[in-house]
């Protein structure tokens, strides 16, 4: 591989030394609100986000007065966005069936798809009012027919965003608070003197959520290590340097730690991209936060063919993967680590996070290698169940069962297998023989 680096971000050794300081901080507050419930909770709210209301659950007045605030062309616009993500949800929802087949005469397997029964929902907001993200936990929640949903979202300078309060309760939650950070996955996660811990976490967050949700995970179920942003742009010269300039800042704005990476196969695009960020860093107007994000973790790679460009992109597994070549489908084809694709120069990462109705909840720190994103398919359990309805078939499983038990020395398992031999066996003809019963 002749693959060639025009730019790198942080040495991986500084982003350990980062991961291990948040762990620490994380590890402390969980504690904290174990030990001292909604006054540890609280404190942090006044620490972190100066609010202290009377209570962190909004009432429905509370409710609808923020509502009240949304603009008829705001309130519009987040109704059509939701619209899309439930009809997706849903369209996924229906693809997953319950089944219950006879595998041989008189034995029923089968399996159900259960939701979970509560679920805490994390809606990012300190810094920008993710809107979005309501739609993706709470709303998929609801399709999926969680009975309890419950959301919670910082304050926006200093109250509660009308607007991602409006799209969380018309998603679906049954509880809003407006709490943000660790503060909210923990109380969510671990509960309360107020607040009924829940089974499940989902939604993306900042490096302290997502190491949160990470030690929390086993005491609660989580939808998968949502962490900042990343996004990578695979381009050859069917594209220009603005376009992947403007895709590569799009994202690098979440925070000052958003990976932003071109993998391309032409050098001249990826030092026009170069000049292009440059550029475009003098009039962005969150070119403060972007700038950082793409100094540290920027990063543009050059390759000399098409299969090289995959396996980079394959070993990196970005969360968001925008396409932009002659060969979209090929990717496609044979992508196999990352969060989402975004194929062809007519679509953006945007259009994900914000509308079309994919989830916008996706792995992050090469997580896309284990897991897909957040989906309906998350809220729900598939539990397996088995019958046996004939003497015949108690008595064939059975005698198998037995022989198989022995052999590994259990001999309370054969037992079981046994007892029903004896008593639906009709003399085994035909069963094979079972082991010998316990005297």
């Amino acid at each position: 591989m002749a693959i060639e680096y025009l730019k790198r971000g942080k040495p991986d050794a500084e982003r350990s030394q980062d991961d291990a300081k948040v762990r620490s901080v994380v590890e402390a507050a969980l504690s904290d609100i174990e030990q001292r419930g909604d006054v540890a909770v609280r404190e942090m709210s006044e620490q972190f986000d100066s609010y202290s209301p009377a209570s962190f659950k909004l009432s429905p007045s509370e409710i609808e007065a923020l509502m009240a605030r949304v603009s008829a062309r705001d309130m519009e616009d987040l109704k059509f966005a939701q619209a899309q993500v439930r009809n997706f949800a849903q369209a996924q929802r229906d693809s997953m069936l319950d089944i219950e087949i006879e595998t041989l005469p008189g034995v029923i397997l089968g399996h159900k798809n259960i939701p979970v029964q509560s679920v805490g929902c994390y809606v990012p907001g300190g810094k920008f009012p993710m809107v979005a993200s309501a739609h993706m936990s709470v709303a998929t929640a609801s399709v999926a027919g969680v009975p309890r949903i419950i959301a919670a979202t910082p304050p926006f300078k200093g109250e509660p965003n009308p607007a991602v309060i409006a799209a969380m309760h018309l998603g679906g939650a049954h509880e809003i608070y407006v709490m943000g950070g660790i503060q909210a996955v923990g109380a969510m996660a671990i509960g309360t003197q107020t607040i009924e811990p829940v089974h499940m976490l989902v939604g993306p967050g900042n490096a302290f959520v997502a190491e949160a949700k990470r030690q929390l995970y086993g005491r609660v179920g989580i939808d998968l290590f949502a962490g900042p942003t990343e996004t990578m742009v695979i381009a050859d010269e069917t594209v220009d340097a603005e376009i992947c300039a403007t895709d590569l800042l799009g994202q690098a704005e979440h925070g000052y730690n958003s990976p932003a990476i071109l993998v391309t196969n032409s050098r001249k695009l990826a030092d026009e991209t170069l000049a292009e960020i440059e550029r475009l860093l003098q009039i962005l107007p969150t070119a403060d936060t972007a700038s950082v994000s793409w100094q540290d973790y920027g990063e543009v790679i050059v390759c000399d063919s098409y299969e090289e460009m995959l396996d980079v992109a394959n070993d990196i597994a970005s969360e968001h993967v925008q396409v932009m070549t002659d060969r979209d489908d090929w990717f496609l084809d044979n992508m196999q680590s990352y969060g989402a694709l975004f194929l062809g120069v007519r679509t953006n990462v945007a259009n994900g996070d914000k509308v079309i109705g994919t989830n916008h909840t996706l792995p992050t720190k090469k997580a896309g290698r284990y897991t897909g994103g957040l989906w309906v398919g998350k809220f729900l359990k598939t539990h397996s169940y088995q019958k046996i309805t004939t003497d015949e078939a108690a008595a064939s499983i059975g005698s198998y069962c037995s022989r198989l038990c022995l052999l590994e020395g259990f001999v309370g398992h054969a037992e079981q297998a046994n007892v029903r031999v004896r008593r639906y066996g009709r003399q085994n003809v035909g069963y094979g023989e079972a082991a010998k019963p316990i005297k």
